[in-house]
């Protein structure tokens, strides 16, 4: 179209089509292009609204995905030096966690839950404390204040289990996750050949290397979280029970579930620890900042970046914005999640890049 000419109207483009033609063609080139385009922009707002409808669905699939990745890493471990079934595999490993945690409950859960039922009232009463402390300084600020804030923040969480509620969403979630986890890593590939095959042919070898690169590092980053949480949770209570801290046991347990989440983990860890820390005097409590600085630095400085050579390196910053926005949108399990979603997007951003440099390359030495 040459300069200073006006685009025809749509009328007169309708009016072009000839007559009889079939309803759902469309012979001029500019007409089709526009009805493509709007059609185009349909299909990604219906699919952005579906995903938002599916969303606390897809964070559940997502779980019992990284579980699955779990059970998975773990039959490959056992598949070095036992040469069983992949089911049998699976079947060990789940034992292997029934046994730590009836051992839990039965060997350690009498100290644990004796130290649980006295844990809420000892945090209350050093948060009166603190609270105290604080108004002496002319800061004012009670429990009222306190819970407030919390109430709003929840009231701007989503939960996976919002229909559900409370305690019963919450064991409801976790058993869907293990359920749909557990079929998932006893015969991974139909559902990889599913993913595989609702792409074009031509792409299907790509989004199959994919898939693979992806399995490989959420292994190696759970791999690498359990580790993480196994040290800090024992580190924790040894050195917590060498200066005779109340509730070591419990402190090194929570510590170490709590390890599983980067950044926002470590930081309620230390906060319950240096209150419970405090109960026991200023130097006890001193001791107990101590202790958490160390096992920090020692997970920070030596333990990750170990794991990091192994698995994804993501950036701290990056990891705490995403831990931030899926807390946001989809609460407590968002949050635990969000770090092994990071890592699959990564994977799949790198993998594209690969894929457009090696295209790149390919074109380049044709032309030559």
């Amino acid at each position: 179209m040459s300069e200073g000419e006006e685009d025809p109207d749509i009328t007169e483009v309708l009016a072009e089509e000839p007559v009889g033609s079939s309803p759902t063609h469309i012979s001029n080139p500019k007409l089709r292009y526009e009805v493509e385009k709007a059609f185009a922009w349909s299909v990604v707002v219906g699919l952005f609204v579906l995903a938002v409808f599916l969303s606390q669905s897809l964070l559940v699939i997502f779980g019992a995905m990284v579980f699955a990745a779990m059970l998975d890493g773990g039959a490959r471990l056992l598949g070095r030096a036992l040469k069983i079934g992949r089911g049998w595999r699976i079947a060990l490993v789940l034992l292997a966690m029934v046994a730590f945690v009836a051992w839990l409950v039965y060997f350690a859960g009498s100290q644990i839950s004796e130290q649980a039922a006295e844990f809420p009232a000892l945090v209350s009463e050093q948060l009166s404390r603190f609270f105290a402390w604080l108004r002496s300084h002319g800061i004012d600020i009670g429990h009222s204040d306190l819970q407030s804030v919390v109430s709003s923040l929840y009231s701007g969480v989503g939960t996976v289990t919002k229909a559900i509620g409370g305690f019963l969403g919450g064991v409801t979630t976790g058993f869907l996750i293990m359920i749909i986890g557990i079929y998932l890593a006893i015969d991974p590939r139909p559902y990889e050949r599913g993913l595989e095959w609702m792409v074009p042919e031509g792409n299907r070898k790509e989004v199959a290397a994919t898939l693979d690169r992806m399995a490989f590092t959420l292994r190696r980053l759970l791999a690498g979280r359990l580790l993480g949480m196994f040290a800090e949770g024992i580190f924790t209570w040894a050195l917590l029970s060498f200066i005779g801290v109340p509730m070591a046991a419990l402190l090194g347990l929570i510590t170490g579930i709590l390890a599983f989440i980067p950044n926002i983990g470590a930081i309620i860890s230390g906060v319950l620890m240096t209150l419970v820390g405090f109960s026991g005097g200023t130097e006890m409590g001193l001791s107990t900042i101590g202790i958490y600085f160390l096992v920090q630095n020692f997970d920070g400085y030596i333990l990750v970046p170990m794991i990091a050579k192994k698995t994804v390196d993501l950036a701290p910053a990056l990891v705490l914005m995403s831990q931030l926005i899926f807390g946001v949108l989809f609460g407590i399990l968002g949050l635990a999640l969000a770090d092994p979603m990071l890592a699959m997007i990564k994977v799949a951003l790198e993998q594209r890049s690969e894929r457009f440099d090696r295209n790149n390359k390919a074109r380049k030495a044709s032309a030559n």
